[in-house]
């Protein structure tokens, strides 16, 4: 009976790992893939549409009981501007930390009755398990959960947002050095394939539309460098600014600041590669050496008990 459990948990394991993969992995090739990232998208198409939080309206309508001050408010909005949601999604959010605050506490009760059904009591169960803590510690981490996952999707943006700033300069500055002005070269980047869903074309998108609509170019640009909060975009900003001022040559501007952001991305990859040595330590001390060790000094092991047995 154990080995027919253990031969259907495998099968279903496997199975689920299956179809996850071919869900994430499985569904295009690696040409289907580019063909798509450089296939021109419609105006306003699926991949052009906003983020959204599922099941906003109701969870907004939660989140607004929590008592937010204007700084709170303020903070939480400009990090989900940040990672990518345009509307206003601060209670929405809140919603969501109230929710999962009170369902992840209801996963105890679930795992007293798994308990009950292997042979332990309900008592024993409950004595064991320490609930005023576990409902505690669960209802913390369900509060804390959305935080986090906000902040991984601001990092992320802010990430793709850095590597792809280098590759905007070069093109814009192509552009201006075949004559177009700032204006039609950053109209001409969001028009670019390569940029159609990268983050920092669609801020640049947003900016462009904003002047079209009367605002000035540069408190366009420097609102889309608050929305991105990413200093490398801030100082490109800058020099823009300042290029305008002193009428400097923008092309060349262009290509040193472009140079500038190629080193620091090369440095922090050399840093990373520097710090991998270090984070190998402790998955070789815990996985590999011990095994090193029980393959080299097993069979002297076995001897030396044979001997002294």
């Amino acid at each position: 009976m154990v080995l027919i459990i253990t031969l259907v948990v495998f099968i279903a394991v496997a199975l689920i790992t299956w179809a996850l993969m071919f869900y994430f992995f499985g569904g295009k090739t690696v040409v289907q893939d580019r063909l798509d990232r450089l296939t021109p998208k419609p105006e306003f198409s699926v991949e052009r549409r906003e983020k959204t939080i599922p099941f906003g309206n109701s969870l907004g309508t939660l989140g607004a009981k929590i008592p937010l001050s204007p700084k709170e408010h303020s903070k939480y909005a400009q990090m989900l501007v940040a990672a990518g949601f345009r509307k206003e999604h601060v209670y929405p959010f809140m919603g969501s930390k109230i929710i999962l605050a009170i369902c992840l506490p209801l996963l105890y009760p679930i795992y007293l009755v798994m308990s009950t059904l292997h042979g332990e009591t309900f008592r024993e169960a409950l004595f064991k398990s320490q609930p005023l803590l576990v409902t505690a510690a669960l209802a913390i981490l369900g509060f804390l959960l959305p935080s986090y996952w906000l902040y991984y999707m601001k990092n992320k943006r802010q990430t793709q947002i850095f590597h792809t700033l280098p590759d905007i300069h070069d093109l814009l500055t192509v552009c201006v050095e075949a004559g177009l002005s700032l204006d039609a070269a950053l109209i001409r980047v969001t028009e670019t394939p390569q940029f159609e869903k990268d983050p920092l074309a669609q801020e640049i998108r947003i900016a462009t539309r904003e002047t079209r609509a009367g605002k000035p170019r540069m408190d366009a640009l420097k609102d889309m460098a608050e929305r991105t909060m990413v200093d490398d975009v801030k100082s490109f900003v800058i020099m823009l600014a300042q290029t305008e001022k002193f009428g400097t040559s923008l092309g060349q501007s262009l290509r040193v600041h472009a140079e500038s952001l190629r080193t620091k991305r090369r440095q922090l990859a050399e840093e990373a590669a520097a710090k991998t040595t270090i984070k190998l330590v402790f998955p070789l001390a815990i996985f590999i050496f011990p095994a090193l060790l029980v393959v080299m000094l097993g069979s002297a092991f076995i001897q030396v008990m044979g001997i002294f047995g």
